[in-house]
């Protein structure tokens, strides 16, 4: 209507946290930079209980498109987008989120990114001589179950002899930004002979990492798919990427073109679109080789009834 087009974000969690709710952040900066859009407004640390007056607020600050981060802030959005039809909502949802009318969505699929995160994991532990894997998590929420035994299928794939544990460090329902829990939950799994550690965090994620780096444990991103090339004084050794600053920045174009619109859902699968899936930061000749032929599998739909029995357990409480 002004002729300005200004971009809000709502974020769960800290837009600085060098993982999954920063990405998107980033990306929608990048994003309107690129287009001579205005510099977008952010809301961060929105908490489920107040998501609903959180992008309410922001909604009536004038933006032309909402970016909403991720699930857990997702719930009012059937409402929302109707109050708000005016402007162009897209939220990375993930698996089971309804489709709506007013609400362009993008998705993954969790069982195939944790599926690649597991075999890397794998041919990692295998050249350190190591057998345990650790996941820090939240609080067992449906898509870190998911996550968990998709990871531990991709590590079984390597060898079958390797095992994986996962350790809750939330206080609450998506407290993944909880640094003392996840600070004890590390020492206590490399004290127990873990040699590769995903923080499967958020504002938790990064204080893990130094940890990792400090103990010469191997370390996975949790979402953040440029932590390989990254400067600064962490390094991973592998990025599991499930970047939703990725996502923003292939779909907008499309959405931009006409392509994808309101209601319209584009799920981003392993091996067939370059976005998703983890990549082992310093990979040997052999180890990229396996990696690649793992990706090929995956993108031949060959795991497609193990993943959905991975669905079925972890969403369905079998």
């Amino acid at each position: 209507g002004d002729g300005v087009i200004r971009i809000g974000v709502a974020a769960a969690g800290p837009a600085d946290d060098g993982a999954y709710y920063q990405a998107v952040v980033d990306a929608a900066i990048e994003l309107s930079a690129a287009n001579g859009f205005e510099d977008p407004i952010v809301i961060d640390e929105i908490m489920p209980a107040n998501a609903a007056a959180e992008m309410a607020n922001l909604a009536d600050q004038g933006v032309d498109i909402i970016i909403v981060g991720a699930s857990e802030i997702a719930e009012p959005l059937p409402e929302l987008t109707e109050e708000y039809s005016d402007i162009f909502w897209y939220c990375n949802c993930g698996a089971g989120f309804p489709e709506l009318p007013g609400l362009a969505q993008s998705l993954d699929d969790g069982s195939e990114v944790g599926y690649t995160a597991g075999y890397a994991s794998g041919l990692i532990l295998q050249e350190r001589g190591d057998s345990i894997a650790a996941m820090l998590g939240c609080c067992d929420l449906n898509f870190e179950k998911e996550f968990l035994l998709s990871f531990e299928m991709g590590l079984q794939a390597v060898d079958p002899s390797l095992t994986v544990t996962y350790v809750p460090t939330g206080d609450y329902p998506y407290d993944f930004n909880n640094v003392p829990n996840a600070t004890e939950a590390f020492n206590n799994v490399v004290a127990d002979g873990a040699g590769v550690v995903l923080p499967y965090l958020g504002g938790a994620h990064e204080p893990v990492v130094q940890l990792a780096n400090e103990a010469g444990i191997a370390v996975l991103s949790a979402g953040a798919s440029n932590v390989c090339t990254r400067s600064g004084d962490l390094s991973w050794d592998v990025a599991v990427r499930f970047d939703g600053g990725d996502y923003v920045a292939a779909i907008f174009p499309q959405i931009f073109a006409g392509e994808v619109t309101e209601g319209q859902t584009k799920v981003f699968r392993v091996g067939i679109d370059p976005e998703p899936g983890a990549l082992i930061c310093n990979a040997s000749a052999d180890q990229q080789a396996a990696m690649d032929a793992m990706y090929a599998d995956v993108a031949t739909g060959a795991y497609a009834g193990d993943f959905g029995a991975i669905k079925g357990a972890a969403y369905g409480g079998g």
